[in-house]
């Protein structure tokens, strides 16, 4: 089967494509068919091995895995012991140790992370929706949001922002997304209430306060945030570093103002995925797709990616 290698830390060329042996699933495992992928920052991340602090997920010197977190396909071959599951089963899934998504094929445990894609979209589309699995355990776990609450979004118009917004409006929120101009209408759209640009001033310039700010892209930080929320506000940063780990624990103990990070792809569950797929379904979350790739264009995905200028996500279609 195709598959990338990653055997180095460095720039995206480092990712290879090779071909590997098509895995066997063992008893309680199902073998699925990978028709669609995504490239995230968290994967940038993980192939730089920075910040440093990755390194304790992908191996402090070398890395030697194939990447990818979320993958949606088709069911080939199931274990002798498989009960939940099917051959042909169309299904979506975050891979454990998030890891393994960007290949043809992947065993996967029956009671992993999987669940039967919503009925009402493609491969790539079910995978994107994958993405909101960050926003959801940000929003509704760390954070408690609740209705009435005012919710900042930093990087709305990306893969995990776009998802917070629309799931930030489901639970009742009133929300700012902040942007570039480029992308204020496809905020809106999403359904925030408020869009800031933030190319033409920084949304600590304001005078409005917050429950929440959830930085998605790591552009801000806590010390820049924290006389924009209110009081028992929350920050909650998706890019892990020493510090973020360090003010996490500072304000748990010293502060009414807390940070909170969360290692979101490490403590998922299939329960996620399945109420993911009810909303999906329901049309009360759309996913957002920027860009198409194949994978013998892994390196040019995660160049785009890098940018950090993604309108939604950006698929690998195998």
């Amino acid at each position: 089967m195709k598959a990338i290698a990653h055997t180095n830390y460095g720039a995206p060329y480092v990712m290879q494509l090779r071909e590997q042996e098509k895995p066997t699933p063992k008893d309680n495992e199902i073998l699925i068919h990978v028709h669609a992928a995504v490239v995230t920052q968290a994967d940038c991340y993980l192939r730089r091995g920075k910040p440093f602090i990755t390194r304790l997920f992908g191996g402090l010197t070398k890395p030697k895995f194939i990447p990818g977190a979320e993958l949606a396909g088709e069911i080939e071959a199931v274990g002798s012991k498989v009960k939940l599951f099917s051959k042909r089963d169309k299904v979506f899934a975050l891979s454990p140790n998030i890891l393994g998504a960007h290949a043809e094929y992947i065993c996967l445990p029956e009671d992993g992370i999987i669940a039967n894609m919503p009925s009402n979209m493609t491969y790539e589309e079910s995978v994107a929706i994958c993405e909101a699995t960050t926003a959801l355990t940000f929003l509704r776990d760390s954070a408690s949001i609740k209705k009435g609450q005012q919710i900042l979004i930093n990087g709305a118009s990306g893969a995990v922002g776009i998802c917070a917004v629309q799931l930030a409006k489901y639970f009742g929120a009133e929300v700012t997304g902040v942007c570039s101009g480029v992308n204020i209408e496809m905020v809106r759209s999403a359904g925030a209430d408020h869009v800031v640009d933030y190319t033409k001033n920084h949304f600590t310039k304001h005078n409005e306060k917050y429950d929440v700010i959830f930085d998605t892209v790591g552009k801000t930080s806590f010390q820049q945030c924290k006389h924009s929320l209110k009081e028992n506000g929350v920050f909650l940063e998706t890019v892990i570093s020493f510090n973020v780990v360090f003010q996490t624990l500072w304000t748990r103990y010293f502060s009414n103002k807390k940070v909170i990070f969360s290692a979101t792809g490490l403590c998922q569950n299939k329960d996620n995925l399945r109420f993911l797929k009810e909303l999906a379904e329901a049309g009360r979350i759309i996913p957002i797709i920027d860009r198409h790739y194949t994978l013998e264009e892994i390196a040019e995905a995660h160049s785009y990616v890098e940018k950090g200028h993604k309108k939604g996500s950006v698929v690998i279609s195998l």
